[in-house]
């Protein structure tokens, strides 16, 4: 069975690059893009703070396209605007699928589940509720074996 199209939500931290080796390696969905916001003003990812430029070479290294939604102002009514366009363009294209590498949060869940059952996509969380200490465990793991 084909696996569902996804955009993957980069946000340049450990938790996002462990759930996207997961995702990967899984094979559980076809990943097209990997999607960040981007701070204009700043030149940031804007939930870590990591430099555009340093984002630009993990997506590079990693060799899925980026898509980068910027926010200028950063209100949340911006942000929305902005994310459900994206959101419609992805759609257009047949994925079906955001993925996050969110482990705790629930409001933060029910919030993407909600914008995205909006435009008729899934939200994923493949990391949600694991244990932290059992993901660090598999997390050095996986990366001793990519050496």
């Amino acid at each position: 069975m084909t696996p569902p199209k996804a955009v993957f939500c980069w946000s340049g931290g450990k938790d996002s690059a462990y759930c996207l080796h997961k995702v990967l390696t899984e094979k559980s969905f076809d990943v097209k893009y990997l999607l960040t916001t981007v701070n204009d003003k700043y030149k940031r990812i804007s939930m870590h703070g990591i430099r555009e430029e340093l984002l630009d070479f993990q997506a590079a290294a990693i060799g899925i396209p980026l898509v980068k939604v910027r926010v200028s102002d950063g209100t949340n009514a911006e942000y929305e605007f902005l994310m459900e366009d994206a959101m419609l363009k992805f759609k257009s294209e047949g994925i079906t699928d955001m993925i996050f590498g969110d482990i705790f949060l629930e409001d933060l869940r029910i919030y993407r589940e909600n914008k995205l059952a909006k435009v008729g996509m899934k939200a994923c969380f493949p990391l949600w509720k694991t244990d932290t200490a059992s993901l660090i465990r598999d997390f050095t793991k996986a990366i001793r074996l990519l050496r």
